[in-house]
């Protein structure tokens, strides 16, 4: 594709990430509040889009816990700025094998769960927009893998296409992208798709401006591109995806300095990102602008989840490990109490009864399968 700059952009935030920053800068948020806050402060900064993890409000370990997703969620609908909401599923995909010599069993740290458990966070907060890394992966670490299979990705694709938020393809490599267009091409994600393109993340794609293009090269023109460089590069990325005709990502997940010895905000890197976009002649386009251009809806969560999670009294149906399984199939949920029950019933069972009709059965412990 020709290299024709873009002139309208929008700055991404990447808040918080599941890497393990915590302990290396005071400004890596942990909590729900400080998440949302400082979301919430990139996107008066000029961000137009923030994409969120969440971590243990104590240790600053990254969590799939539906409870913290959701309050993250609500404080940020409730301010009074308007940004749009991009939550990963990028967790539960993690192998930690045993070592060389014995790679099984696998290590602490490994987190594979099905496809339903998830996106069970997307279900309920509905976001505009949700990530699906599109590949496997070796990282850096020695033993760990990200683990995205092909069967995974069609099922977690038709999903979010099924809930309305809208797929952000992470793409690390070259083949990433081929598999993408293989989703399009059957019918789970529409034609006009979002990707990122993640560079200098090891072992994927390296950071050079060569490799860099042959990414770009490979991004159909209908689909809309977004760029990030890890560390010092991130500011070079920059410029480098908007000379390309992408938007930009910035933000603590891939970078903790703002310059030399100098500890970076979130706030701190979106403006400086906005100076370098401004610099170069384009124009950085806000959140309503960005929900036109990718045919995005913002809304509020479920409410009938919310509903459900409310429910704190023991209940029947419960495993040796005090972990809450499903009546209906035995599904076992990882989270707290029945965390994820409302939005695995809706996927799997809705058609044998509605959630609102099983529910009061179900907490009461009365619930008998139709097996």
């Amino acid at each position: 594709m020709p290299l024709t700059m873009n002139r309208e952009v929008f700055v991404t935030c990447a808040v918080t990430g599941s890497g393990g920053t915590q302990d290396r800068s005071p400004h890596v948020p942990r909590s729900p509040e400080q998440i949302a806050d400082s979301a919430i402060a990139a996107a008066k900064a000029g961000a137009a889009v923030v994409h969120c993890h969440v971590r243990d409000p104590e240790t600053g370990a990254p969590s799939r816990d539906l409870g913290l997703y959701r309050e993250v969620t609500d404080r940020i609908r409730a301010s009074d700025v308007d940004v749009v909401l991009n939550l990963t599923a990028g967790m539960g995909g993690d192998i930690v094998f045993g070592g060389v010599e014995a790679p099984f069993p696998v290590s602490a740290g490994t987190d594979m769960v099905g496809a339903t458990e998830r996106v069970a966070h997307i279900a309920e907060c509905l976001p505009e927009i949700c990530t699906l890394d599109c590949g496997t992966m070796n990282f850096a670490e020695a033993d760990y893998v990200m683990t995205n299979t092909p069967g995974m990705l069609r099922a977690m694709g038709q999903m979010m296409t099924d809930m309305g938020v809208k797929p952000e393809i992470e793409a690390f490599d070259t083949g990433h992208l081929w598999f993408s267009k293989q989703l399009v091409a059957e019918g789970i994600l529409a034609p006009d798709a979002l990707v990122q393109l993640c560079m200098g993340v090891p072992w994927g794609a390296p950071d050079d401006l060569n490799t860099f293009m042959a990414m770009v090269n490979n991004v159909p023109p209908e689909w809309t591109f977004s760029a990030f460089g890890l560390g010092r590069n991130q500011m070079a990325y920059v410029a480098a995806s908007v000379l390309a005709g992408g938007n930009v990502r910035v933000g603590l997940e891939d970078n903790l300095w703002l310059e030399k010895g100098v500890l970076a905000t979130n706030a701190q890197l979106v403006e400086r990102a906005v100076g370098v976009i401004e610099g170069m002649g384009a124009r950085v386009i806000g959140p309503a602008e960005v929900r036109e251009k990718l045919g995005l809806v913002k809304r509020a969560p479920r409410d009938d989840l919310r509903e459900a999670r409310r429910v704190v009294a023991p209940v029947a149906e419960t495993n040796t490990s005090g972990r809450k399984t499903c009546p209906e199939c035995g599904h076992l949920f990882r989270g707290k109490g029945w965390d994820g029950i409302d939005t695995h019933w809706h996927l799997k069972h809705e058609g044998i009864m509605s959630f609102d009709q099983a529910w009061p059965s179900i907490e009461a412990g009365t619930y008998k399968s139709s097996k």
